[in-house]
């Protein structure tokens, strides 16, 4: 399977017209079908459906999906190659969980960049199953992982910093009135939870057994979403500080679990991985870093 032809099924696709997509590559509409239908022979499974325009079947969402990564891979090998010999530049994949610690590596990255301005952050938010495939498919450098996570497979650096839960809430309901949150508070109100499987373990000894009474009507991998549903008045979410704004202006607050349930915050990158110029930069650097803030 050529390369070239991953690019004409994703054109294809994204055009959902055979003929707009051979206009876009600069090909006649007889040649792109005859590829195509060669690409479908060579996978024995039928990607598209056609009629007057053309639609993708289950196999080619799929068959979408992994050309899609394998030619986001492709572009940041060709990236990496590409960077100079002599100035340190280049391009630097980062999958992260949502967490104020995403301060510290903020500060690492502008710091690079004063120096380096050729070199590029790209953030992909998500959990961590996300950031994980992620990083395993090497479609991203290092991914920022929340505890509790499984790592052992990884090597990875612990930031210094911890995030707490608690429950986020409208400042107009009457649990805002408490400073902080216990499992007895939680029984039979609507709630919206983080929908990792660790958390839900993490949750369920906090709760002390009390969690088979909690009520979740929902759950949610990134916040800002859930915080429009609280917003709404649909229930409460439970989630780390610091995500969602709750200035005294804003509509939401937030109050800590008791008792407290602190969650730490990893960057993780692959065993025995060849990292670029510019990610071992950001590394050496992230790590310099920790290393002063731990300095008495």
């Amino acid at each position: 399977m050529e390369l070239r032809v991953l690019r004409y099924f994703l054109a294809a696709a994204r055009e959902e017209s055979i003929t707009r997509a051979a206009e876009r590559l600069h090909l006649t509409q007889p040649n792109l079908s005859r590829q195509l239908r060669e690409l479908e022979d060579e996978l024995g499974a039928t990607l598209f459906i056609r009629g007057r325009g053309i639609t993708l079947t289950e196999e080619g969402q799929i068959f979408r999906k992994r050309a899609e990564e394998m030619m986001e891979l492709l572009d940041k090998a060709q990236s990496e190659v590409a960077a100079s010999a002599e100035d340190v530049s280049g391009d630097v994949y980062i999958g992260c969980a949502e967490t104020e610690a995403i301060r510290i590596v903020a500060r690492v990255m502008k710091d690079i960049r004063q120096a380096h301005p050729d070199i590029h952050f790209h953030l992909t938010s998500g959990h961590e199953v996300v950031v994980g495939e992620r990083l395993d498919q090497g479609l991203v450098d290092f991914g920022v992982f929340m505890e509790p996570a499984d790592l052992q497979k990884y090597d990875f650096i612990h930031l210094p910093a911890a995030d707490t839960w608690g429950l986020l809430m409208r400042k107009d309901d009457p649990l805002a009135a408490k400073a902080t949150i216990r499992p007895k508070d939680l029984v039979g109100v609507p709630l919206i939870c983080s929908n990792q499987n660790l958390f839900q373990n993490q949750l369920a000894g906090w709760s002390r057994g009390a969690q088979d009474k909690m009520n979740v009507i929902a759950t949610y991998n990134l916040l800002f979403n859930a915080s429009l549903m609280v917003e709404e008045g649909l229930g409460y979410a439970i989630c780390l500080d610091g995500i969602i704004p709750t200035a005294a202006e804003l509509p939401l607050t937030f109050r800590p679990l008791e008792p407290q349930m602190k969650a730490g915050v990893s960057v993780a990158w692959k065993k025995h991985q060849v990292l670029s110029k510019a990610c071992q930069l950001f590394l050496d650097r992230l790590q310099r870093g920790i290393a002063e803030n731990d300095e008495p």
